[in-house]
């Protein structure tokens, strides 16, 4: 099953509690405080896999958690870090965050990895908040929640060629004749649902990747017929193939390759400009030589090389094919070494501190920072609460609630913490 679309769903772990320790040993009248630090939590990446060829894998399993960070512990040992998960996707795939639409990462090399959702970080044991002042601290931090979000998913075929043309004018029929791919093949519109992938080889180290698309009728371009799932699909291809059928009496070729063209020009204008190649296909079926010759004539002129070929007998079709290989050998240039995989790091875009009125005795807090402050705090912990409330006064929080009207015993909201404000 060819699937090319998917939504799903991606947690990363969340850091590991700081302890809360203090040494208890013979002979040391004074063990101070020896919480450890909680660890980081896994994260969630996407590794581009060269040997998957569909989302069919994400599609039936749409929830990605990685393994939360291990808790610290007493003797200032700190908690395992959580293992990440990896999200095994095709090359080829374009990640979206399916919340705003922005686009995280186009896998389009083998073996590339990619950040998806970061791992909470750990938070501090006791002994990190010992000081001149504080001794025998006896609170410690939460771990940090890891990043949660829905991605969208969408599949763009790597091929190197693209065969175009209208519905059941042989188009699976010749990849079928010069690769394995063995595409559904039958007398009537529309057989090829889903694009086909095949190699093509002609002689040791002469091979390129051809996909066999769905069919482009009129008004493509809006969605019609297998529009968009087909025009999605040419966009990487270097090179087209225009299959033309010449033996059917009800249609004619040039009116089809310049359907077929506008189309392609209507979805993306850099589409119609790249090198075609164009196959009469149906010869055995012995169309009249003079539309033959009229038809070349037209499409030379437009600058186009033009083959006859049978797809079903398999004449005309290995001298298109080697020509199909010398284009992309010239288009390609001289080879170069191949590039390492890359390993990106999405930035992390940080909200900026906000305090604002939300209503009569009501006030919100937002902001990257102050949220990850109050998740990580232990607010059952009077000592820690205390804690928190001088990081607010560090940070102008309490000084512009105050600025707003704030008095005891109003409500402030900070990220998911309902907290009562004190002054």
């Amino acid at each position: 099953m060819f699937i090319d679309e998917a939504d799903i769903d991606v947690a990363a772990g969340d850091g590991g509690d700081g302890a809360v320790s203090l040494r208890h040993e013979k002979f040391v009248p004074r063990g101070g405080p020896d919480g450890g630090d909680g660890a980081r939590g896994g994260d969630v990446v996407a590794v581009a896999d060269p040997h998957l060829r569909t989302l069919i894998d994400v599609a039936y399993h749409r929830h990605y958690r990685a393994e939360n960070g291990g808790r610290g512990g007493p003797n200032n040992r700190r908690g395992k870090r959580g293992a990440s998960a990896e999200v095994k996707l095709p090359v080829g795939t374009v990640i979206t965050d399916a919340q705003d639409g922005s686009v995280i990462a186009d896998l389009a090399q083998a073996g590339e990895r990619v950040l998806l959702a970061r791992g909470g970080r750990g938070g501090r044991g006791n002994a990190g908040f010992a000081s001149a002042t504080r001794q025998t601290p006896r609170f410690a931090e939460k771990g940090e929640p890891g990043e949660r979000r829905r991605l969208h998913l969408e599949l763009k075929l790597l091929a190197d060629v693209g065969i175009l043309g209208l519905p059941n004018v042989g188009k699976s029929s010749l990849i079928a004749k010069v690769s394995s791919a063995r595409p559904k093949i039958a007398d009537y519109p529309f057989t090829t649902l889903v694009p086909n992938l095949g190699v093509v080889r002609l002689e040791e180290g002469v091979s390129f990747v051809v996909a066999d698309l769905p069919g482009l009728i009129e008004g493509a371009h809006h969605g019609a017929g297998r529009g968009h799932d087909f025009l999605r699909h040419v966009e990487r291809t270097r090179l087209f193939i225009h299959v033309l059928d010449a033996a059917a009496p009800e249609r004619e070729p040039l009116e089809d390759f310049t359907t077929v063209n506008r189309e392609l020009a209507l979805y993306r204008e850099e589409l119609a400009q790249r090198p075609q190649l164009v196959a009469l296909n149906k010869m055995d079926l012995l169309p009249p030589e003079a539309m033959l010759e009229r038809v070349e004539m037209e499409l030379r002129g437009q600058g186009h090389e033009v083959f006859r070929i049978s797809a079903l007998t398999g004449e005309g079709v290995r001298l298109l094919m080697w020509r199909t290989a010398q284009l992309l050998a010239e288009a390609a240039g001289p080879a170069g070494e191949e590039m390492p995989p890359r390993v990106v790091v999405q930035p992390k875009l940080r909200r900026k501190l906000l305090v604002e009125e939300a209503g009569a005795g009501q006030f919100g807090v937002s902001g990257d920072s102050v949220e990850r402050l109050v998740a990580m705090t232990d607010l059952d912990n009077e000592e820690a609460v205390r804690h928190l409330h001088r990081q607010l006064e560090r940070m102008g929080v309490i000084r512009q609630l105050r600025e707003l009207g704030a008095k005891d015993g109003d409500r402030v909201r900070i990220g998911s913490a309902d907290l009562e404000f004190v002054e």
